[in-house]
């Protein structure tokens, strides 16, 4: 599993020049570093804060006797009682802390009114809000995320590589962010400014997922955390070409956000058990194990207030990691 950052470890992280920090310690990807230099005007075309409300993950399952002492090999967790209104608020906050902080950095941030109103934009349509989008996660695992835009704003946009969906669903969405990227690319030539587009995915569970299997399983523990690799930055430059800066490692705050429980069904647990200790004695015997595994669900309850702040507060961390990152290299 990846290893989660603190606000310590980014204010450490920070502090360093970038080439000081080791290859496999690097806490963000950069493509495209030369498009950001000299860029210092910059508008703000999308900020989407997404909220994972479900994921399954899995390993691969263990047979015979392994299976019926092994750990869980499929963990389907859900997030309940965050509200719209919740979610909302934490993307406005994220928001102003992101302009905020654009600002205090040293860079002049024009209206997103000048951006909206452009004939560059005219045709280009705002994605339903809130957007549902099923997503992949790693190796089989999947989730189903909801994403919101911040009040400031009048359009949710998205360009391609801000969501990894998965099925037919997806290709709508797919069409609408090729469009979106050729607009704001046009717009940052015409109007010669930079434009940011952000995407934040904000994860309820801390899980080991599938490639960090152990023979107790997948372990999952509650923690609020801005997903690696489903979470970055873009500045579309006013040259058009792009420079990306992806989070690689979660951004995660602790705290009594919510409350974890296993919400398997006793009846769930004997049957698995039971199948399990079968394929176990199948196996002694010569007749091959019948591959089982445990399934588990776990439900995870937000805490109305500690949610939002503690949400906020890793989008604000993932904000100062990566203006850091795009002040370097202006």
């Amino acid at each position: 599993m990846k290893a989660l950052l603190s606000a310590a470890a980014i204010a450490a992280l920070l502090a360093q020049p970038v080439a000081a920090v080791a290859k496999d310690q690097e806490p963000v990807k950069i493509s495209g570093a030369a498009n950001a230099k000299g860029v210092t005007a910059v508008t703000i075309g999308a900020f989407n804060v997404g909220f994972i409300f479900e994921s399954i993950d899995r390993t691969a399952a263990s047979g015979g006797l392994m299976g019926a002492l092994g750990g869980t090999t499929k963990a389907k967790s859900e997030l309940v009682g965050v509200t719209p209104e919740m979610m909302q608020a934490v993307t406005d906050a994220a928001y102003t802390d992101f302009v905020n902080q654009l600002t205090a950095g040293g860079y002049e941030v024009h209206p997103a009114g000048h951006l909206f109103g452009h004939a560059a934009l005219a045709k280009t349509r705002s994605q339903e809000v809130p957007l549902d989008i099923n997503i992949a996660l790693e190796k089989g695992s999947k989730g189903k995320a909801t994403y919101f835009k911040p009040s400031a704003l009048p359009s949710l946009l998205m360009i391609p590589g801000d969501f990894m969906g998965s099925g037919m669903s997806s290709m709508g969405i797919n069409m609408s962010a090729g469009q979106a990227s050729m607009a704001l690319s046009s717009y940052a030539r015409e109007a010669g400014v930079g434009v940011i587009d952000i995407v934040y995915l904000i994860d309820f569970s801390q899980q080991k997922r599938p490639g960090a299997f152990s023979f107790g399983g997948l372990q999952v523990n509650s923690a609020l955390s801005v997903s690696a690799d489903y979470s970055r930055m873009t500045l579309i430059a006013p040259s058009g070409k792009q420079a990306v800066i992806t989070v690689k490692a979660p951004v995660a705050v602790e705290g009594e956000f919510i409350e974890k429980s296993d919400a398997t069904s006793g009846t769930d647990k004997a049957l698995q058990s039971g199948a399990n200790v079968a394929g176990g004695v199948a196996a002694v015997m010569g007749f091959g194990g019948l591959r089982f595994g445990k399934t588990r669900k776990f439900a995870f309850t937000a805490k109305p207030g500690n949610y939002e702040e503690g949400a906020a507060k890793a989008a604000s961390l993932a904000s100062e990691m990566l203006l850091g990152r795009l002040s370097a290299l202006r």
